[in-house]
C-alpha cells in the first residue's frame, strides 16, 4: 500500500480515538435496517483495529455505544445488545493473533448481565497483550465520566486522602476512565458530523481532529491511513508559538 509508505513511523499518535458515525444511513443506502449498518460496522472496527496495530498505534478508543444511545428506538438497541454479545468473544482470536488488549470506559455496571459478563470473560482472556489497547467506551459520555470524577475527589477530600488547594489537571487525570492511557492526540469522526458528541471530553483538549466523509461501515485501512498522514502534517503548539517551538524556548520578545 503506497500510503503506508508515507506515514512517519517515528511520528505515529500514540493514541487515536475514534467516533465511528454512519452506521444507519450506510445501511439505509443499501435497502437495509439499522441493524445491517451496525453488523457491517464491527467489519470495519476488525479492519481499523489491525490497521492501529500493524503501524506501531498504542492505544486506540472507540466510541461504541453512549449513555444517549438507550434512547434510540428499542428494537435497535435490542439488536446493538445482540450484537455486542454476538461478536466479542468471537474476536478472541484475532485480538490474541494481534497482541491487542481489550479495555472498556464508561459505566459499565449499567450494561445488560449478559454483555457486562462477555466483556469482562474477553477482557481477561486478552489482558497478557502488549501491542496494543483497544478501549471500547461502553455506555459513556463524557459529562457523565467529568460528575463520576467530580463525586470521587468530594469524597478522597472529606476522608483527607486529597488537598483540593493543590489539585491540578494532572490530578483530575488520576480520576478519569482514562487514567491508565495518554489523552488522544488525534480524533477521528466519520460520516461528515463535525461535532464532538460528548466524546472524551476532558482527554480531547489538544487532541487534533480529523472529520471523513466516509460512512464508518465504508471506512478503511486506506482512510485510517490518511488520517494519520494528515495528524503527521499538523503543527503541534500547545499554545506556544511556532519561533517558541522551533528555537525550543518560551521568549516574550518572539
Amino acid at each position: 500500500m503506497d500510503i503506508l509508505k508515507r506515514i512517519d513511523l517515528n511520528k505515529l499518535p500514540s493514541h487515536v480515538a475514534i467516533i465511528m458515525d454512519g452506521n444507519g444511513r450506510w445501511a439505509r443506502k443499501q435497502g437495509h435496517d439499522r441493524a445491517f449498518g451496525h453488523h457491517k460496522g464491527v467489519d470495519a472496527v476488525r479492519t481499523v483495529a489491525e490497521a492501529a496495530a500493524e503501524i506501531g498505534i498504542r492505544f486506540l478508543t472507540l466510541y461504541t455505544f453512549s449513555t444517549e444511545n438507550w434512547n434510540r428506538p428499542q428494537k435497535e438497541v435490542e439488536a446493538l445488545m445482540h450484537l455486542f454479545v454476538e461478536t466479542i468473544e468471537k474476536e478472541i482470536p484475532t485480538l490474541n493473533k494481534n497482541d491487542i488488549r481489550l479495555n472498556a470506559i464508561g459505566d459499565i455496571d449499567g450494561l445488560p448481565e449478559l454483555n457486562k459478563a462477555k466483556l469482562m470473560s474477553t477482557m481477561e482472556k486478552t489482558k497478557n497483550n502488549r501491542k496494543m489497547v483497544l478501549t471500547l467506551a461502553l455506555n459513556y459520555s463524557g459529562r457523565w465520566e467529568i460528575i463520576e470524577a467530580i463525586k470521587k475527589i468530594i469524597n478522597d477530600r472529606q476522608v483527607g486522602k486529597l488537598n483540593t488547594e493543590t489539585l491540578d489537571c494532572e490530578t483530575v487525570s488520576k480520576y478519569m476512565n482514562t487514567a491508565q492511557i495518554p489523552d488522544p492526540e488525534l480524533l477521528i469522526r466519520t460520516s461528515g458530523e463535525q461535532r464532538i458528541s460528548n466524546f472524551l471530553l476532558w482527554q480531547i483538549a489538544y487532541s487534533e481532529l480529523y472529520f471523513s466523509p466516509k460512512l464508518w461501515p465504508d471506512f478503511d485501512k486506506q482512510n485510517f491511513y490518511e488520517a494519520i498522514l494528515e495528524y503527521q502534517k499538523r503543527e503541534r503548539r500547545f499554545g506556544l508559538t511556532r519561533e517558541q517551538l522551533k528555537f525550543g524556548e518560551q521568549n516574550e520578545d518572539i
